[in-house]
Formats: structure tokens, sequence, C-alpha cells
């Protein structure tokens, strides 16, 4: 690939997170810890951010809904403008592309991009109250299809069409279980094989416990620069936003998206050329002028371990139908062809929701710092980002040295 810089680059001038877990406290004590963080990794003066955008988390009252300002008012007001962005699992990505929108268009030269979350115990669940025109508050009240429920019908998919097993699941599980043991802001850092996690407990067949990502707390920040300005200052190592793919899906849907009850009919409209999840990665690709075969490393949204299969599919990593036979023959571990979550992925943190495209956007940032240590990518020169939000919310960025 070209090293040049297209005209909607940024510069990743620091990053920044507070480490994954159940801690019990105040989701802006984390937002602020992870701030702080990124700022000293680029040396940047709070003083100087001209810009903050904060991940809207709704499970922490009203603070959580103005995020923003919420971490604005908690580093010390200093006069910034403030932004606030909700996209459920890819909030982190729009909170993201707000900001390169402001630095490209001139409006920003500093900006700090903050996600955090707390979260309940057990699975996510929809705020209180009947609403009967939300599908999000439907699929639990009239078929009780939690989360787990849908990861289970798409593994059931896989299964169908490419002849995927369980074991396979399970394994994707033992890769980046190991990817996570020497990463400082995992959550989840042991071992486990195979057995381990077949003789889990079944949450919805074929998926067990060890399959299905936790719920967890933590924080993610990442500042961002003009171009100019990072390589003025001599900010950031060189490392670059490329692409910020935030797409919607093209009617008709013709592969059941969480939480619609149904998929749409094709006998008025044909099917699009592409699926709504490869569509994703597409539109990263033709925007940062990146080849799929350019790609030094994939982190992408393991809420299950099914799942982490289909994204390397769709993010053209490889052919349909076959992402079991990468992980088989080791390519998607670090040192294989292409490793993907070698962070450990979701299986290591849990799910933080505002926290977690920026979290990705962190461990790419590393990778191709060289700065990994004990999870390296060696060579690491261009890293491609992946997740989705309910109700449509495209999700994947392209980052590159």
């Amino acid at each position: 690939m070209s090293s040049s810089t297209n005209n909607l680059d940024v510069a990743v001038a620091g990053v920044g997170m507070h480490p994954w877990g159940k801690w019990g406290k105040n989701f802006v004590e984390y937002g602020v810890h992870a701030s702080r963080a990124a700022l000293a990794d680029a040396g940047v003066a709070w003083q100087d951010v001209d810009l903050i955008v904060g991940g809207e988390t709704v499970r922490n009252g009203y603070g959580g809904y103005v995020a923003g300002a919420t971490f604005a008012r908690a580093l010390g007001w200093n006069g910034a403008k403030v932004a606030t962005s909700y996209a459920a699992c890819a909030t982190g990505a729009q909170a993201l592309d707000t900001a390169r929108a402001r630095i490209l268009a001139g409006m920003s030269e500093v900006a700090l991009v903050v996600g955090a979350d707390t979260t309940p115990k057990g699975f996510l669940a929809p705020n209180a109250g009947e609403r009967w025109d939300d599908p999000d508050w439907l699929r639990f009240r009239l078929l009780g299809m939690t989360n787990p429920a849908y990861f289970a019908l798409y593994a059931r998919r896989r299964m169908d069409l490419y002849g995927a097993t369980q074991e396979d699941f399970a394994r994707v599980k033992v890769k980046n279980a190991k990817h996570g043991l020497a990463n400082p802001n995992a959550r989840y850092r042991k071992e486990v094989g195979v057995e381990d996690v077949l003789t889990s407990a079944i949450v919805s067949d074929p998926l067990h416990l060890f399959d299905i990502c936790a719920t967890s707390d933590g924080a993610a920040a990442v500042l961002l620069t003009s171009v100019a300005y990072a390589e003025r200052h001599g900010l950031g190592g060189g490392v670059k936003i490329n692409a910020i793919s935030t797409v919607t899906p093209t009617f008709p849907q013709t592969v059941i998206d969480m939480p619609l009850l149904s998929t749409d009919a094709t006998n008025a409209v044909a099917a699009p050329e592409r699926t709504f999840k490869e569509s994703i990665g597409a539109a990263a690709y033709e925007e940062a002028g990146i080849d799929p075969a350019d790609v030094s490393l994939a982190e992408v949204y393991d809420l299950s371990t099914a799942l982490e299969l289909d994204w390397i599919e769709d993010l053209q990593l490889c052919k349909r139908g076959e992402a079991e036979a990468l992980l088989r023959a080791g390519d998607t571990t670090i040192g294989g062809r292409i490793p993907v979550n070698p962070s450990g992925g979701l299986a290591c943190f849990g799910e933080a929701v505002p926290a977690q495209a920026l979290a990705q956007v962190c461990e790419v940032t590393w990778q191709l710092r060289g700065q990994a240590t004990g999870r390296q990518v060696e060579g690491a020169r261009v890293g491609i980002t992946a997740n989705q939000g309910l109700f449509g919310h495209g999700s994947s960025v392209i980052l590159s040295v």
C-alpha cells in the first residue's frame, strides 16, 4: 500500500484505557482514567484539547446521556467544544467520526474521544417500561430473545452453511484466551482448552458459556489531531486513521439482524450485492484506498466465538466459508498470516458498549507502533477494526503507519 496521506487522514496522537473488569465504580472514573492516559501517551496538555466527544452510556443516568459534557466537567472545564454520540456497540466509531469530521473541516485541531461504561451483572436488557413499538423491547417480551439467542442463530447458520463445528467455535476461544494473557487491560487472563469450552454450560445451543462474552466495566480514549499538527509537534509515531465506516444496511436484509424478529422479503426488490456486515468493511476499504490483502491484523467484535469467524469473511480476509480452515491452520493466531483479535478480543475483555470500538483502535495503534508487549504482530503496518451496533449501525476503522 502507499504510505502517502489521503485527504481524509487524521493522526492518532495518543491512546489510553482503563482496565476491563467488574469494579463497581462510576463510569466517569473509568473515562477520566483513560483520558488522562491518552493525554499522557501523547504528551498533550488537557488545556490544549479544543473538542471532547463522549460515547453515551444508557445505563448510568443522565450523566451518561450527556457523556461529552460529563467527561469535560470531570477533567476540568477548559472551554472546549463538546459533543456526545450514541450508536449502541458502534458508539465509539461514531464518536471518532464526529471528531474526525471537525478536524478535517478545520473546526478542531486536538480532539479527545472517550467511551466508558459500568454494566449490570448478566445479560444486557432493555430499559424499564412498556414500549410496544420498540423492537428491542419486543424481542424480550414476546420471545425472550436475549443477545445470546441471536448469537446462537448466527452460529447455527454457520454450521448449516459451512460445516462449522462446536470444536471450531471452541478453538476461537482458546486462541483469544492465549492472546489476552499478556494484555494488562484484559479482564480474563487465563488459558483455556477446547474441552474447557465444550464442558462449560450451554447458554443457547450450540453456544457454551465460554463461547459468549461477558459484560464489563471499562473505558478507552483516543486523542486525534490533524496530520499537520501531529507532524509539527512530533506526536503519535505516524499512526493515522485512514477510514471510518459507519454505514447502514441496504434493503432488503436477508440475514436476521438483532434485535429484529424477521428478515426482509425479496419478492419485490432483489437482495443487495453485499450483506450489511460485508458492506461495513467494504466501505472502509474504499474510503482508505486499501486492499484487504494489505491488512496486517484485525480487531473484530467477537460477541460470540462463531461471530469472529463471520467477521473474518465479512472483512474479505478470506473467502466465504474458509474461516474455519484459517483458524485450524493457525493463520488467525499471532505469528499467522492474518492475526485476529491479538488483544484477546471480547473473549478476554467482555463488553463495555461505548468503549469497545475505541478499545479496538487503541489496540491497533499499539500494534502499529510496535508497543503491544507480549502479543505483538511483527511488522504490522495496517490494521482494521469491525463491530456492529443495534438498529443498523456499522463500525469499521482502518489505521496505518
